[in-house]
Order: C-alpha cells, then sequence, then structure tokens
C-alpha cells in the first residue's frame, strides 16, 4: 500500500513540476501556448502530447525577429527532454546547420544532455533565443521565377515617349487593360 501511495506522490510530484515549468516558460516566452496535439514520431506512433507552440524573439543584426517553433513534451518529461522543431510559416525555408536538421529539429548540447533538475524548459527556450541571434534557423523564401516575372513586369512596362503638337511631350506606359496611362514629362 506504501508503494501505491509513493507512486501517486511521485506522478503528483512530477505534474506539478512540469506545470511550474511551463508557466515559467510561458510567463517570459508569451507568444508561446500550450496546445494538446498529436505528435506523429519517426516510425509512424502517434501520440496527444504537450506542445508549446509559437514564436521565440530573437535579436539579429540589430533587428527582432519572430522564429516558430514547436516545444514537445513526452510523458517522461522532465527526466527526458523536450522535442523540438522550427515551424516556418509557407514564406519561410529551414537553414540546415550544425544544431538544426534539415526537417527543422532542434539538436542543442542544452537538449543532448539533459539533466532532470538541471536543466528546464525556461532556460531552454532562453538558450535557443541566444543561439537563433547567432545563426537565424529560417529565412525568406527567394521568390519563385513566376513571381520575379510579375514583379519585373510591374516595374519594366513598356512605355512610349509621345510629342504634342505643342512641343510638350508625355508618357505612355501600357496597362494590362490595353488602356495607357499618361505622365507629362
Amino acid at each position: 500500500m506504501t508503494l501505491v501511495n509513493s507512486n501517486v506522490f511521485s506522478l503528483e510530484y512530477l505534474r506539478t513540476i512540469v506545470s511550474q515549468d511551463i508557466a515559467a516558460a510561458l510567463s517570459h516566452f508569451k507568444t508561446l501556448k500550450p496546445v494538446m496535439q498529436k505528435y506523429v514520431y519517426n516510425d509512424g506512433v502517434t501520440k496527444d502530447l504537450m506542445c508549446l507552440s509559437g514564436t521565440i524573439s530573437t535579436i539579429f543584426n540589430d533587428n527582432t525577429y519572430n522564429i516558430p517553433v514547436s516545444v514537445w513534451l513526452e510523458e517522461s518529461y522532465p527526466q527526458s527532454c523536450p522535442i523540438v522543431y522550427i515551424d516556418p510559416t509557407k514564406e519561410m525555408m529551414i537553414i540546415k546547420q550544425r544544431f538544426i536538421s534539415s526537417n527543422g529539429e532542434v539538436l542543442l548540447p542544452y537538449l543532448e544532455e539533459w539533466k532532470q533538475g538541471e536543466c528546464d524548459l525556461l532556460g531552454l527556450l532562453q538558450v535557443m533565443a541566444a543561439m537563433f541571434g547567432d545563426c537565424p534557423p529560417v529565412c525568406m523564401k527567394p521568390l519563385t521565377e513566376p513571381e520575379q516575372a510579375l514583379c519585373w513586369l510591374q516595374f519594366h512596362r513598356e512605355y512610349d515617349i509621345h510629342y504634342r503638337p505643342d512641343g510638350s511631350s508625355y508618357l505612355s506606359v501600357s496597362k494590362d487593360n490595353g488602356k495607357d496611362n499618361e505622365t507629362n514629362c
């Protein structure tokens, strides 16, 4: 009977630690939101896990950037480290680097050396913010060729210079609708 009570105490104690950890992280990183979501492991197994989803602000070249992330907590947290991914928007692409895999997984030494009692969510997020300031994990996708062509057409339209009988001139710029716009020179 005592063993059952100590297991219940242990589970309750771990829940309290996890709740405090999440609360501390969210109080410093206010753009993260806790949600229960399905996590898909590499072997196809899915589990409902707690996820802190949102952005981490970081400063790079004196500008503030918001890096989209997902921080997944397995049932064994805080004994095991979180699983962390960069979640780029559709306009962004991941920059593969030493601590970021091509699929966006964050592989920091802080995670590899995770020790319960010494490591926590807030510390992890602070390390990530500092690292992202040194080496941003995302950038904006380059324009595709059709978008570049459209942009080129907007700024490089055909034009003609016309002269009036009084000697003044005007610039005629063709529009897509077939009508011309005039600008006096």
